[in-house]
């Protein structure tokens, strides 16, 4: 007994010696931009609990009214139902659903009787089969960690949207959010898309399937079979719930550590190919086109990629003293083996902490303690897959899309068709790096230095 109150005595000191450093001490929120919004405080809906809850408001349940932290909508995006994760305020690898990014290419969103919903899968295979719900929730069945990113997020066009949006007068678009925020990571619960293509059995000669939503604008998208045949599922579970109707409900085909678009929603049919089918969303929008002209088609996995979540533009650091770093590392190919953080201008580089386990295709939470002595620095992120393949920064990436012609395209050039092309690179994955002001204000030190932003202090 007496040493256990020792241990916890020492324990207490330590805290309070700690507390004594750390910035946060004197009382003051760090600040998030996240509350206040666009239609003002009192309009939007936050989900809580009421202050004094019946049986009834407890059945399902809500947050506290001190919880301000919601989804916002989109930068200066088409027309269609379109919402960001708030990744400053993400905890752990775990994006709740009512934070998971939303991008719905109209207004309409089905809410699908799941008795009434099938899938059929034809095309290349011995067996076409019609499935109900019922029937694919009694096939084996496995759950998943792995994250979902749309395909331009990190783009430089959402950096100029903001810029757009700010000279319009919005003022809650942070660079973490308003451009990184097409991004979440889920538990995921379904059935391997293996297991029906086996009992439907796959033709010689098939290399391709075309999944198709059962949405109002019929999203379709020619995918590889091997993919689907590796580890693809057809989700109809999101972090020990039925999937929402934002994201697909009751059926939504995903595909670990491949671009948002290749996670068809509303899912009602794969057809296996022999070949892909080029539709008009395939090659028009979803392409990585060169500063020649040319363009690159079905390129959809990720690439290394990391960014401090914590301290980022939408925080304001209450003064000098002890900070964890925090951020997100993860990768389309196999799990996030090393994650460096900086906090001088990348002078040196230091080891973070990766939070266990670390999962293949999914958020890896790392983190690093900061004893920030009030100067301004600037701090940032690179990761390294378990493969050795390392996050670049922009330039870097600007060299690997030139050097990929002959005669090579110098990367000077390939950075300057991003700054005037109406839509940069897909796939995003630069080095992002976040200045922090003697004040505690914290700015993007990335885009700012292709498109100046006119709201940065100088």
């Amino acid at each position: 007994m007496s040493s256990k109150m020792s241990d916890r005595r020492g324990f207490l000191k330590k805290s309070a010696a700690l507390a004594g450093l750390a910035a946060f001490a004197n009382g003051k929120a760090l600040a998030s931009v996240t509350p206040g919004l666009v239609l003002g405080e009192a309009d939007v809906k936050y989900g809580v609990t009421p202050d004094e809850p019946n049986i009834q408001d407890l059945l399902y349940g809500g947050r506290s009214s001190y919880e301000k932290t919601i989804r916002i909508h989109s930068i200066n995006s088409p027309e269609g139902l379109r919402t960001l994760t708030p990744l400053q305020d993400s905890i752990g690898i775990i994006t709740p659903a009512s934070y998971h990014f939303q991008v719905q290419g109209d207004t309409h969103m089905p809410n699908i009787n799941p008795r009434e919903h099938t899938l059929i899968i034809h095309g290349m295979v011995d067996r076409p089969t019609v499935f109900t719900m019922e029937e694919i929730k009694r096939l084996p069945s496995v759950s998943e960690v792995h994250w979902i990113e749309c395909t331009g997020n990190s783009g430089l066009q959402w950096y100029k949207a903001l810029l757009q949006n700010r000279k319009a007068g919005r003022t809650d678009g942070s660079v973490i959010q308003g451009v990184h925020g097409r991004l979440s990571c889920s538990e995921w619960t379904g059935v391997r898309v293996s297991t029906l293509l086996k009992e439907c059995g796959v033709q010689k000669g098939a290399s391709w399937v075309i999944a198709e939503a059962g949405d109002n604008i019929h999203h379709a998208k020619s995918l590889p079979l091997a993919k689907l045949m590796d580890d693809a599922m057809l989700a109809y579970g999101q972090n020990g719930e039925a999937i929402r109707r934002e994201q697909g409900y009751p059926l939504r085909l995903h595909t670990p550590g491949f671009q948002g678009v290749c996670n068809v929603k509303f899912l009602r049919s794969l057809k296996v190919t022999n070949e892909p089918y080029y539709m008009q969303r395939e090659i028009s929008a979803y392409t990585n086109t060169k500063p020649n002209g040319i363009s690159s088609w079905y390129e959809s996995q990720q690439g290394p990629k990391s960014l401090i979540t914590f301290p980022s533009d939408a925080h304001k650091l209450a003064g000098a003293g002890l900070y964890e770093i925090s951020g997100i590392a993860y990768c389309g190919r196999g799990k996030i083996a090393r994650v460096e953080v900086t906090v001088d201008a990348g002078k040196t580089w230091k080891d973070a902490n990766l939070q266990q386990p670390v999962f293949s295709k999914a958020w890896t939470r790392f983190r690093l303690p900061w004893n920030w002595n009030g100067a301004e620095t600037v701090i940032g992120s690179r990761c390294t897959n378990e493969y050795g393949e390392i996050q670049s920064t922009v330039e870097g990436l600007a060299k690997l899309w030139g050097d990929d012609f002959n005669p090579p395209i110098p990367a000077a050039d390939v950075v300057h068709w991003w700054e005037s092309a109406p839509i940069s690179a897909f796939l995003n994955n630069p080095i992002q790096l976040w200045k922090a002001k003697p004040d505690g204000s914290v700015y993007d030190a990335t885009y700012v230095k292709y498109l100046p932003n006119p709201y940065y202090p100088a």
